[in-house]
């Protein structure tokens, strides 16, 4: 079979903060063949994506490709004009980026972005392109494909947003398709169905594929060959189901061992049922888009929604895409109001919004967001991020605020130079830390974290969950889990609410977690769970209740 992708003694550098010159791809070799699909694994830092962006002639900013060459379909995009890669791009190779919120512009509707690579190339008439996009949403199992694709990159979940994101890239057909983390903010149910369609689309078309990502489980499912990184190097490649089953280097051992191993958190010595409660939700309903005649939002996110939080505890919510997680984090932390209910913090009742709520109650609850990429902002230093929480909530400034910054660097484990640092210069790992760092300057009682290691590769994200268990030992915090993560949910929360549709379904205890007296619904979260086994998703068998919720519209 011929190679479509020839990559030989790939060298790109990077400038540092002191004007030094960097290698960080060191003279990498990678083949890739017409239709295969093979994956980059590796901790954040070891050039994944580096790598990947090059097939596309791209580097980021401060970075230059400076030695060795990247034959695309026999042409080195390291050599030719930008002209030539431009025209390369969404034609020959198409790119599926790990955050579809920064990819989609807020102000168009999603289908007028979907087809604007056919509009762009002039690959077809507008009405095919929007005829094409539709199939391409049915096959990668959106909701409502004919019309999702009016609405606003706003008003749909993040995990749809992300599968509009792939069929941006896929409408063009191109010959190489580089798939950056794209499962990151899926669940696992709609992991399946996106993994499936991925799979079909891409066998169909005879396209090949560069999955980036530090998710063995789901890289075991899609791609026939693994190429282990680490600091730019290739450490290992070989077959999937070899590296699975027999990995040499002792790097790629230590990538299986983080994924499989989860670490259990110590339980609270006094019984929940003795503790008190640090907040309640009571009967929450809340939605978005027009406020309709009968009073309530267009689109109804949460009904009737009903928690409590022990004081001291780990709280977990888990659910697929669009079923309102990430809704009820913004209405417990007054971001969207809701339209029935209250929220009770300390046997108080706060505020529906944050302009009816003090500064005080504010500062106890905080949320750690997502995607550390859209919550800093960029223009900022560390120092200045940080700075910003201590003047506003403790009224700290000057030498007071510089030396707070930098024990909160200490308590997140950051070199303390990183205050100058802009979040550009830092690693995912890195801003994620920062990103806690803003909510711990607050000094709350509870921190909402929502999906703060989705982005993560698997040793960094056991580091920040190590992170934060120590911050709880040391602070006396609480946390609400908001995550796709079962394993990790279950591994560090005392109780686990089940959401479907806007509902909470089921709350349970972690060891109780699909257990075949619980809800199907729970079951299938739990059924859904991808193993590290390169046939688990061709073998899959749900049992029946549970896959009767299989590609149910939520949304």
């Amino acid at each position: 079979m011929a190679n479509l992708v020839e990559i030989r003694g790939l060298t790109v550098e990077a400038k540092t903060d002191s004007g030094r010159t960097v290698d960080i791809i060191r003279g990498v070799d990678l083949d890739i063949a017409d239709g295969e699909i093979v994956a980059l694994i590796g901790e954040s830092g070891s050039g994944k994506t580096t790598i990947a962006l090059t097939l596309m002639g791209y580097c980021r900013p401060g970075c230059r490709i400076s030695g060795g060459t990247v034959q695309v379909d026999g042409i080195d995009m390291a050599a030719v004009p930008e002209s030539a890669r431009a025209r390369m791009r969404g034609r020959e190779v198409a790119y599926i980026p790990q955050s579809a919120a920064a990819a989609f512009n807020p102000a168009r509707t999603i289908m007028d972005q979907v087809v604007e690579v056919a509009r762009i190339h002039d690959l077809m008439p507008d009405a095919e392109a929007r005829r094409k996009a539709v199939e391409l949403f049915r096959a990668l199992a959106l909701p409502n494909p004919e019309t999702i694709g009016a609405r606003y990159p706003h008003e749909v979940s993040g995990g749809q947003l992300q599968r509009l994101a792939a069929a941006m890239a896929l409408i063009g057909d191109p010959k190489l398709v580089i798939f950056d983390e794209p499962t990151t903010a899926l669940d696992v149910t709609t992991q399946i169905e996106v993994l499936r369609a991925f799979k079909s689309v891409m066998k169909a078309k005879g396209m090949a594929g560069v999955y980036v990502s530090h998710d063995l489980a789901v890289v075991a499912q899609i791609a026939e060959r693994i190429v282990v990184l680490r600091e730019g190097t290739v450490q290992e490649s070989g077959a999937t189901t070899r590296i699975i089953a027999a990995p040499e280097h002792p790097y790629t051992r230590e990538l299986l061992a983080a994924f499989e191993h989860a670490p259990r958190v110590e339980r609270p010595a006094e019984p929940l049922g003795l503790q008190t409660n640090i907040l309640e939700v009571c009967d929450i309903s809340a939605g978005f888009g027009p406020i309709q005649p009968n009073g309530r939002p267009k689109v109804m996110a949460l009904h009737s929604v009903n928690m409590a939080i022990a004081r001291g505890t780990n709280f977990g919510i888990v659910g697929e895409s669009g079923c309102g997680k990430s809704t009820l984090a913004r209405v417990i932390a007054g971001i969207v109001p809701p339209v029935a209910g209250s929220v009770i913090m300390n046997g108080r009742q706060l505020g529906k919004g944050l302009a009816s709520r003090s500064r005080e109650d504010m500062r106890r609850l905080q949320i750690v967001f997502q995607l550390a990429d859209t919550a800093l902002n960029p223009a900022k230093s560390v120092g200045d991020i940080l700075g910003r929480p201590l003047t506003f909530y403790h009224g700290k400034r000057g030498r007071t605020r510089e030396a707070r910054v930098e024990e909160l660097l200490d308590m997140v484990r950051l070199p303390r130079a990183l205050k100058h640092r802009l979040p550009a210069e830092l690693s995912g790992g890195q801003k994620q830390r920062v990103n806690l760092a803003r909510a711990l300057a607050a000094e709350p009682d509870l921190i909402i974290c929502d999906e703060i290691t989705s982005a993560l590769d698997t040793v960094v994200a056991a580091a920040i969950m190590d992170l934060l268990k120590q911050l709880q030992r040391d602070l006396g915090l609480s946390y609400i889990f908001i995550s796709h993560d079962l394993s990790m949910v279950r591994s560090i929360c005392d109780r686990i609410a089940v959401m479907y549709a806007g509902e909470k379904i089921e709350e349970l205890g972690p060891d109780a977690f699909g257990a075949r007296e619980g809800h199907p619904y729970s079951r299938l979260l739990h059924q859904s769970t991808p193993k590290l086994d390169a046939t688990w998703l061709d073998r899959l068998q749900l049992d029946p209740e549970a896959a009767s919720f299989l590609g149910r519209s939520k949304f």
